[in-house]
């Protein structure tokens, strides 16, 4: 058995298709033949030259090797993850059937296979940073490094607890990923995932709600937080102004948990707007939100906000300067530039 990673489009764009049709897709729309004639690497390599004569050497090998995994190497029985970039969740499933090409679909759903899909929703903080370093920024590859396969297995039958890496790899030489599996560290993805990590340990129950004050603070307004002990849905009160008496007034709720939050507690936030006469609401999920909350997005667009991790941590980056110094001292991050990694970045042709 094997682990795979199949993103759903550069920026997650096809996501609910993977979801809801139960299918992980090959999304190289130009490809419109059947890849299951594809008899060696050499004749697929000669049908990409075909398709993409303007691609470099470096391109073309890795689209190569991403097709390949994708059209022969994936079995049934493997299991692949499936990224969500913008709510720093992995989607896992099993793959359940073989390679098909439909060739009467979209473009980019021809080439697909059947999987089922047993773990939504994984927070990234829950995965181990090694193996998360392997989610790179390629579309297809193979997770192989440490173990990682028998690890994540594990872990789905411990809910989630990660087993120490010396577990799987003692007395072993770590492992290395295929030629064609290699993956690239994205850099960003993985500072992300760094500062997710260290904020999901030190923020957790009312520390969260602090962390969000500090942000609102940050950005202008005076604020009220409850107490710790029973807060009757209100975490904090803000508004604008040094005294806190412009408008909006809003009322933020906020959840440090790593469970999604649902439906009922949105209705509870909007009934405790109603209560203290606030004009909007903030609802803070570290855990993210379930399809039913996110079902009423359009309908409380002008009435509520929603900050699941990603939304949090991009708050925190942006006022990360304004923020006060015991906070930051809590915290400490720092800026940096490097080279936007791609694809074929450090391909040569």
């Amino acid at each position: 058995m094997a682990l795979w990673m199949n993103r759903a489009g550069r920026h997650g764009e096809w996501e609910q298709n993977f979801l809801q049709d139960s299918r992980i897709y090959l999304q190289w729309e130009e490809l419109d033949q059947d890849l299951s004639l594809i008899a060696d690497r050499d004749e697929l390599r000669l049908l990409l030259r075909q398709t993409y004569p303007e691609a470099s050497n470096g391109k073309i090998g890795a689209y190569l090797g991403q097709i390949w995994i994708f059209a022969k190497n994936m079995q049934p029985g493997d299991w692949v993850g499936l990224p969500n970039k913008a709510k720093r969740v992995v989607h896992f499933g099993e793959i359940t059937g073989p390679y098909e090409f439909d060739g009467k679909q979209e473009p980019r759903l021809r080439h697909h296979r059947s999987v089922t899909w047993f773990a939504p929703n994984i927070l990234r903080s829950k995965i181990p940073q090694d193996i998360l370093y392997s989610f790179g920024p390629r579309t297809i590859c193979g997770i192989s490094r440490n173990n990682a396969e028998e690890r994540i297995r594990a872990m789905v039958k411990n809910a989630w607890k990660p087993p120490s890496i010396g577990e799987w790899i003692s007395g072993k030489k770590e492992e290395e990923d295929t030629e064609t599996e290699q993956p690239l560290i994205d850099l960003e993805e993985s500072a992300r995932d760094e500062i997710a990590l260290l904020i999901g340990r030190k923020y957790k129950g009312h520390g969260m709600a602090r962390l969000v004050e500090a942000v609102l603070n940050a950005q202008g307004y005076t604020t009220y937080r409850s107490p710790e002990g029973p807060d009757y849905g209100i975490d904090i009160l803000a508004a604008p102004g040094s005294l806190g008496f412009a408008q909006p007034k809003i009322v933020v709720q906020v959840k440090s948990g790593d469970t999604p939050t649902d439906r009922p507690t949105l209705d509870q936030l909007i009934g405790t707007m109603q209560n203290v006469q606030a004009d909007q609401g903030l609802f803070v999920s570290w855990g993210g939100f379930k399809s039913s909350v996110d079902k009423e997005k359009a309908r409380q667009f002008f009435r509520v906000r929603l900050w699941d991790q990603q939304a949090l941590i991009d708050q925190i980056l942006e006022n990360y300067d304004k923020l006060d110094e015991d906070l930051r001292a809590e915290l400490p991050l720092k800026r940096i530039w490097t080279v936007a990694q791609t694809e074929d970045t450090s391909l040569e042709d």
